[in-house]
């Protein structure tokens, strides 16, 4: 089948570059680019109150000769692109902004984002402290009150970042020196900073959203939160439309801070059977805008978007709008060379992702990071299926399990509402729970977890323990990086029913399940395979297995791992080890700046061979 071109939502036509994309206000405010920048090794910034420059009539940094430098954000101090590009651990940093509100700029009041900034993040304006927050992979935002042109801000913000293994890292080290596939810290402002008027006229307006698709009555389940006191009677007026035609308009009461109601969304306008789904092979996108009204006068405006689609579990199968659903996934960590983890410039999303569809795959893993929103857009558009995954925390203690459960939820009401994110994926190889196998209470932890991600979305499937030690999990994915394609076929194949059964380790001493838990029909995933490394000359070769030196000899032993994989009955797709190399790990289909290694072309042919389970099972 000939893929269809989706047409990017009109949520974007009103600011291009605005980091929410399903939540899109045309009046917005980057405070990216040039930060004044402090270390702080000895920690005495808030001592010396660093963050009260208001008393200063030239507005320089107390304590700090010369007012600090330049760092240019949302870059971390670590990166080239950030203007520093020092690698050595500075566990607090300061940053000092001056932003002064444009005119038309008045507002009720005035929103202050972080997209992203790792790890305890404090916040001043003009001396005065406005709040604080935990963690390094979600949003948060301040209110700051009613605001006027001309008004000046001060903006300074402390971040402290240890090498703590009870805090939720990821990928990131947490010695001083890079070793396995663990890399160079991310400390501070990582994701965009950004400001927004709101509240027009009586200071209430649209906090958060939650689209929910029913392809089956033809629905979709709209949420709202409503922030601030309106008086009198408030109502949001939201219109559905699907390439520029009005699919329905309905309007609901604001009730206690809420709003909810039930859109139609069948009109044979957008195809012979009501509904256009999406897909990777046909991405379609609703256009949706929600205008909160305070009796007749307007007081907040969002554009939005959205996907008609399910994907849920059955049997054996992954289904994707009721039908089979074979998944070619490449695991991709978002990292490069010139500024580590951030990634949110329309031209390095794309690149990335026209890449990954070059080469035939049709979604992939982003592993141990939250991608910004712009990028989960782009697949939504593109048609690429997402698995978001949690930042691995390596210790387990009461505080550790705390903290990761309450960003992981937050992470999960963020990416909700995206159609690309097909999979949660919680916990991986059981970093942080090592003792899952037979510690109840990790165990506990695990299934907590599961059932917390299910309680808030029962849409999509979640991966208890993602590549062995499953407790429960509604797919079982296993990670096995054998060399040898003829090997990992016949294992498989002669040993499917002792794996799931969990007496036989498919991955050395690693068996698919923990202890007291056992196979219940669900499907099945080699969800990390290959890792070959195949570096550059005068490269170090980190991977998995045995090194390759040339790309006839990468494409062999891809060939034979994947083309094995496919032949495997009972498996429903996979995740090929790794999209780039990152830093010393040199297993990449491309170099860590984006080239080839090897014809994607080939790499593609490879990938669209058909699949074991569709040909040996039921007849797909």
């Amino acid at each position: 089948m000939k893929r269809a071109e989706s047409r990017a939502p009109l949520s974007l036509a009103l600011s291009p570059e605005y980091p929410r994309p399903q939540m899109v206000r045309e009046k917005w405010m980057s405070l990216d680019g040039d930060w004044r920048f402090a270390f702080d090794d000895s920690d005495e910034g808030e001592r010396e109150k660093w963050f009260d420059r208001t008393e200063n009539e030239k507005g320089e940094i107390p304590g700090i000769q010369g007012g600090g430098r330049s760092i240019r954000v949302p870059y971390t101090y670590e990166t080239k692109m950030s203007g520093i590009g020092e690698e050595e651990i500075h566990s607090v940093v300061w940053y000092w902004k001056t932003a002064v509100i444009p005119d038309g700029g008045d507002a009720e009041r005035y929103l202050l984002h972080f997209d992203g900034c790792d790890y305890r993040t404090k916040v001043w304006i003009n001396g005065a402290c406005i709040g604080s927050h935990t963690g390094g992979y979600t949003r948060f935002t301040f209110e700051l009150g009613k605001l006027k042109a001309g008004d000046v801000l001060e903006i300074c913000v402390r971040v402290q970042d240890d090498l703590s293994e009870e805090q939720a890292r990821g990928k990131q080290r947490w010695l001083s020196h890079n070793y396995g596939c663990w890399y160079v810290q991310t400390t501070g402002i990582w994701k965009s900073v950004w400001m927004e008027p709101v509240g027009a006229v009586c200071g209430s307006y649209i906090r958060r959203i939650r689209l929910t698709p029913d392809i089956h009555r033809k629905e979709l389940a709209l949420e709202g939160e409503i922030a601030g006191d309106a008086p009198g009677e408030t109502t949001v007026r939201c219109t559905v439309t699907y390439q520029g035609m009005v699919v329905s308009r309905m309007t609901a009461p604001v009730q206690s801070g809420s709003v909810s109601v039930t859109l139609p969304v069948y009109d044979t306008r957008a195809g012979e059977w009501g509904t256009a789904l999406w897909s990777p092979d046909s991405p379609a996108l609703y256009d949706l805008e929600m205008v909160l009204l305070c009796g007749e006068c307007e007081n907040d405006r969002i554009t939005s978007y959205f996907g008609m689609r399910e994907i849920r579990t059955d049997g054996a199968y992954v289904l994707l709008n009721g039908q089979p659903l074979y998944q070619k996934l490449v695991l991709y960590q978002g990292y490069h060379p010139e500024r580590g983890l951030t990634t949110y410039r329309d031209e390095d999303i794309l690149s990335d992702l026209d890449k990954i569809r070059e080469m035939g795959f049709n979604g992939l893993r982003i592993h141990q990071k939250t991608e910004c929103e712009r990028f989960l857009y782009w697949c939504d558009v593109k048609g690429l299926l997402v698995w978001t995954e949690g930042p691995s925390f390596y210790r387990f203690t009461d505080n550790a399990a705390a903290a990761f459960a309450q960003e992981w939820l937050q992470i999960v009401r963020e990416h909700y509402s995206h159609p690309a994110v097909a999979a949660w994926t919680p916990l991986n190889e059981s970093w942080g729970v090592s003792d899952i196998k037979t510690d109840e209470r990790q165990q506990h932890f695990s299934r907590m977890i599961w059932h917390l991600t299910k309680a808030l979305d029962p849409m999509r499937p979640v991966i208890g323990n993602d590549g062995w030690e499953h407790t429960e999990s509604d797919i079982i994915t296993l990670h096995d990086y054998e060399e040898d394609g003829e090997q990992m076929k016949r294992k498989y194949l002669d040993k499917m029913d002792e794996i799931l059964a969990g007496s036989f380790f498919h991955n050395n001493y690693r068996s698919a399940f923990a202890q007291g838990f056992s196979y219940l029909g669900q499907p099945v995933m080699i969800s990390e395979y290959g890792g070959a490394a195949f570096a550059q000359k005068g490269e170090n070769d980190w991977g998995y297995g045995k090194s390759v030196g040339s790309e006839e000899e990468f494409l062999a032993r891809f060939r034979e791992l994947t083309i094995g994989i496919k032949s495997i009955p009972e498996v429903c797709g996979y995740c090929y080890t790794q999209f780039t190399d990152v830093q010393q790990e040199k297993n990449g289909l491309l170099t860590e700046d984006r080239r080839y290694k090897v014809s994607p072309e080939k790499i593609k042919e490879i990938i669209d061979a058909p699949a074991g389970m569709f040909v040996n099972k039921k007849g797909y």
